[in-house]
């Protein structure tokens, strides 16, 4: 008799699973994929896709050919809680799916307490297919006028999202004022020259970066900040800090502060063996990772192999988190900012390294024809 794996989201981390479905589906089991959208697009190539300098098809994966191709259920929906002790997931739309073993890849949020009215001319970083509604409102924007562009958050997201917006904005032969809110600073958690060619990139560009101030609330197209000063703006694009989706506190699992679903090394819930997750949505019991996609793709294959140990029997892998990562900023340009810990360099290099690692990624697992796929859907 087959026991039922559910995977909830399609997101980094259940990418090595999906694409070898057949791995459970051979042997008798029934998956089931629930995902509110069919495609994902992945999140290291979402600036590039917001300049123009990728194109949709080049950075998104086609989770519902994937998986029925592979024989098993694709489901359109939003999980919002789990009944651990059932085994049963209720979703958004009053329907609930059983699960012998589920996996939970859902991703984070950029939370929006801040707007207060209107969302018309608000485009948060995340989800990433937001950042083609973003490029749209840009194009229509700048066809009107000199828009004022504002883009908050001083992190990675909010430096590659200034960046290739003006690239969009130069390559549509259109201008607009792009201001960057950077919170405390520019780049904070990470070596100071990698803060100091970030702003001379934006510099020679004519993108004002604002330090030292954050955005307290948005309303009446007009960000207020913290110590009362305020900027207007034609649409802005908030960049700040992630949170994890409620589904898992709203279901009493136990949770980290972010609201992340607590996990050991197996990735599994630490209070619950069959219920499994990565990426963004999972916090280590015992390590704080940072919120960047290198480990979400680095335990892609632990989750396809603890899964399986889950249904089949067998020892689970344990995850070990590197302890430094190499990250590299795509600014828009042509060119990168290479960071490995206190290695520091830039140019058209580091971009086009960068380029090389992300391309190869979407090779291994656009599975789906998705690169043949030119239609522009209404939804991303």
């Amino acid at each position: 008799m087959g026991k039922d794996l559910v995977f909830v989201g399609g997101g980094h981390a259940h990418l090595t699973a999906l694409v070898n479905l057949k791995d459970y589906t051979d042997r008798g089991r029934r998956v089931t994929l629930i995902s509110p959208v069919d495609r994902h697009y992945y999140s290291g190539m979402g600036p590039g896709m917001l300049s123009g300098m990728y194109a949709p098809r080049e950075i998104r994966f086609d989770l519902k050919k994937l998986v029925e191709d592979r024989g098993a259920q694709f489901m359109r929906g939003k999980v919002v809680r789990v009944h651990p002790e059932k085994r049963i997931l209720d979703l958004e739309d009053g329907s609930r799916v059983s699960y012998d073993v589920v996996s939970f890849n859902t991703g984070s949020y950029v939370p929006l307490d801040l707007v207060k009215g209107s969302m018309e001319h608000v485009f948060p970083v995340k989800p990433i297919v937001n950042l083609l509604k973003a490029k749209r409102a840009v194009v229509r924007a700048i066809e009107k006028g000199r828009p004022e562009l504002v883009v908050l958050g001083g992190g990675p997201a909010g430096l590659e999202l200034t960046g290739n917006i003006r690239r969009l904005v130069t390559d549509n032969h259109g201008d607009a004022t792009i201001t960057l809110i950077a919170g405390r600073r520019l780049l904070p958690n990470l070596a100071e020259k990698a803060r100091t060619l970030a702003l001379a990139s934006l510099k020679k560009r004519n993108i004002k970066v604002i330090e030292g101030v954050r955005a307290d609330r948005i309303e009446d197209n007009t960000v207020i900040f913290t110590d009362g000063n305020s900027i207007s703006f034609d649409l802005v694009f908030p960049a700040v800090g992630v949170k994890s989706y409620p589904i898992f506190k709203d279901s009493n699992l136990p949770v980290a502060e972010d609201g992340a679903l607590t996990v050991n090394r197996h990735l599994h819930s630490v209070a619950y063996p069959n219920i499994f997750g990565g990426g963004d949505c999972v916090s280590l019991e015992d390590k704080r990772l940072d919120r960047v996609g290198v480990y979400a793709v680095r335990q892609n294959p632990i989750l396809h192999a603890n899964l399986t140990a889950a249904l089949e029997g067998g020892e689970m892998k344990r995850f070990t988190p590197q302890e430094t990562y190499l990250l590299i900023f795509n600014l828009g340009d042509g060119t990168g900012i290479f960071v490995r810990k206190s290695w520091v360099w830039n140019g058209t290099l580091a971009f086009k390294l960068k380029d090389y690692i992300d391309r190869k990624f979407m090779k291994t697992f656009q599975v789906s024809g998705e690169r043949e796929d030119t239609r522009d859907y209404p939804d991303g």
